[in-house]
């Protein structure tokens, strides 16, 4: 794989940094790769902005920092804001639909997804980084869908593994059901008014 730079982004209290983390753990463990993160939150941390950022590659990552990322994950209206024109033209946008409404560039792959109200109806709204992990791992295909489920079953806490794969596998079914197909070549564009 060639370097693939990743930023996740959302405020404090959203799970940006887990959802990083294991982005992370699943390519460096699970998917014998290379991989580095680094994290930064605004002064108040909880409802403040807050990003993480991943370099992914088959060769050692000698420069962690990102420029112009290939994947841009939006998880409030903010994040989107501060970061959007960092997205390399040909870049996806993967981005909370309910919270982040895009103004999408030409020939950029969008897709959203309603992450909270997934988790929300699966009894837990703070599973809704999870529900967007599999979303993205659906939609970009960086990684197998198995390497990022074992990496979710080894990070999130004991006793919550069951639910937290629940979200993961709800992400990645609205990816397969909304954007399934010929409807997957072209995102948002495709799926004309799909938010």
């Amino acid at each position: 794989m060639d370097r693939k730079e990743i930023r996740i982004t959302g405020y404090g209290g959203q799970g940006v940094v887990l959802l990083g983390y294991i982005t992370g753990r699943a390519s460096a463990v699970n998917s014998g790769l290379h991989a580095t993160m680094i994290q930064s939150f605004g002064p108040e941390a909880r409802g403040s902005a807050c990003s993480a950022t991943l370099a992914i590659s088959s060769t050692e990552v000698l420069y962690p920092y990102i420029q112009h990322p290939d994947v841009l994950i939006a998880m409030s209206s903010e994040g989107y804001e501060k970061f959007h024109d960092e997205l390399k033209g040909d870049g996806f946008l993967i981005y909370e639909r309910d919270l982040v409404h895009p103004v999408l560039k030409e020939g950029q792959p969008a897709y959203g997804v309603p992450s909270t109200r997934i988790a929300e109806s699966l009894g837990r709204g703070l599973v809704q980084n999870i529900v967007m992990l599999g979303f993205f791992a659906a939609v970009t295909k960086l990684l197998s869908r198995d390497a990022v489920r074992d990496a979710v079953k080894a990070s999130v806490p004991a006793g919550t593994e069951d639910l937290n794969l629940k979200a993961f596998d709800a992400g990645w079914n609205y990816y397969e059901e909304e954007f399934g197909g010929k409807k997957a070549e072209g995102g948002e564009k495709a799926a004309a008014a799909k938010g």
